[in-house]
């Protein structure tokens, strides 16, 4: 898939969650959703490109997401 689809999606989700109250309940929705729902490819499109690119036009709760993915594989 585009990179620029799935960081334009990402940041969709993140700004869904974003309308939570608590902040940390909207960084572990993002994750949990992009675990749940992106297939392995998309999440490693994700990731791989934060990786060459940096975080630039990535919403905070997408960066956050992005590192917790890293972290767990």
């Amino acid at each position: 898939m585009n990179t620029d689809k799935l960081v334009e999606m990402a940041n969709q989700i993140a700004q869904f969650f974003e309308a939570l109250p608590d902040p940390h309940e909207a960084e572990v929705g993002v994750t949990d959703h992009l675990r749940r729902f992106w297939a392995p490819s998309m999440r490693e499109g994700l990731i791989t490109h934060v990786r060459a690119h940096g975080t630039s036009g990535l919403r905070p709760l997408v960066v956050s997401a992005v590192s917790q993915l890293e972290k767990s594989g």
